[in-house]
């Protein structure tokens, strides 16, 4: 039987809302529309839909596929990546790559799936909360790319205590830190120094930011590992009740934002001193349909650029 399909779309892509009618038609051509959801206004309740999706087909790009993600990662169900964004690093297909693949990933033919790990994120108070007070989270989240701390403003050296499993370990002190998944350890964490991780591995990577030493280099640890950062010296949050309105518009008041939690580079949550941000790898990973036309280490060659020479202008050796 043809597989029921889930479109996840961002309508506030153009180029989402040109393709969107080829890709319903090659949808119900070649399998079955199970529903089309907005992804940026509508809940997910897969009970209100007609049958139950065998994979969701997000319509996005980078940003969009990081988003839906973290959305679906406890459904259990694939995820298509169909970029119609910029670069399309993690959403595998294009239009014309979807159109190919479509008899085998729509009908009832074999589908090259790889699990992705994920983050589990939470924040914890402080440890010098009155004694018998649970140790509850009070910020759960999960992340597909990296948790960022960062110092924020007014950009102020912060301080982070870093305890591995059972294992106290140094006190960081720079801009902050990243903590990425070997998907997102093309990210934010390269551009900070840190290792490119073959996304097949099971792992995290710990990569400083700005790091005031020259001997605290990036760490790669087993995602079962609990990862412990502790905020020692933070820039404190200012104005914090326009946090969630946006920026003031008085130009004499500081921005709303101290040192700052980040996942994906979307979801942000202030943070500060004594509080932990506790962090290992998700319970279930994100399962993602790959493009049986492309290849990760290729990937990186044509799109990131990967030991390009100055000067050259081709995806490959130059000559």
């Amino acid at each position: 039987m043809p597989r029921a399909v889930l479109l996840l779309v961002n309508q506030s892509k153009p180029a989402v809302v040109d393709a969107l009618p080829s890709i319903r038609a090659l949808v119900a051509r070649h399998g079955r529309l199970a529903g089309e959801l907005d992804v940026n206004h509508t809940p997910l309740e897969l009970d209100q839909l007609p049958v139950r999706p065998d994979l969701i087909m997000v319509l996005g790009g980078d940003g969009t596929l990081l988003s839906q993600a973290r959305r679906c990662v406890n459904l259990g169900i694939p995820l298509i990546g169909v970029n119609l964004g910029k670069l399309g690093f993690m959403a595998e297909f294009d239009v014309t790559a979807l159109e190919r693949h479509a008899p085998a990933l729509l009908g009832n033919g074999r589908l090259d799936l790889a699990d992705r790990t994920m983050i589990d994120v939470e924040v914890h108070r402080p440890m010098s909360t009155p004694a018998g007070t649970p140790d509850l989270p009070t910020f759960m989240a999960v992340a597909l790319n990296d948790c960022v701390i960062t110092a924020g403003p007014p950009y102020r050296m912060i301080e982070i205590g870093l305890r591995l499993g059972n294992v106290e370990g140094p006190i960081l002190r720079g801009d902050g830190v990243i903590v990425s998944t070997p998907v997102g350890s093309t990210g934010y964490s390269v551009s900070a120094g840190g290792p490119i991780v073959s996304p097949e591995l099971d792992s995290l990577a710990i990569t400083p930011i700005a790091a005031h030493s020259l001997s605290f280099r990036p760490i790669v640890v087993s995602s079962r590992t609990p990862i412990e950062l502790t905020i020692i010296r933070s820039n404190p949050v200012r104005n914090a009740g326009l946090w969630a309105g946006g920026a003031t518009t008085s130009t004499d008041q500081p921005p709303p934002m101290g040192t700052t939690l980040v996942l994906d580079g979307q979801v942000l949550r202030p943070v500060t001193e004594g509080e932990r941000v506790v962090l290992k790898g998700h319970d279930r990973p994100i399962r993602l349909v790959r493009n049986p036309d492309s290849n990760y280490w290729q990937t990186l060659v044509r799109k990131l650029h990967w030991a390009r020479p100055p000067g050259a202008t081709g995806g490959g050796r130059a000559g």
